[in-house]
């Protein structure tokens, strides 16, 4: 199976969902307990290889982290919007 990268990343919002994680005052374990909640099986490790950039995130997983975080789709994608106008 070909792996697919963007710019070497595994995803594209490894910083910027660490950033706002933070910003909630919020732990690694809380926010995948928070997943949880939303149906999504993820566990602070899952969470520290996305924030590492070593894990894939899919689509349903992107619009979890933005509700709980209370972040629209356009934050968690800031740095991918800036370096691709670049």
């Amino acid at each position: 199976m070909k792996k697919i990268l963007f710019e070497n990343n595994k995803n594209i919002i490894f910083k910027t969902l660490k950033l706002c994680r933070v910003k909630n005052s919020m732990s690694q374990e809380q926010l995948a307990a928070k997943m949880q909640t939303l149906g999504v099986n993820m566990d602070q490790q899952m969470i520290s290889r996305i924030e590492r950039n070593s894990r894939f995130v899919t689509d349903y997983e992107l619009a979890c982290f933005c509700r709980i975080l209370g972040v629209h789709t356009e934050e968690l994608l800031e740095d991918f919007w800036q370096d691709l106008d670049k």
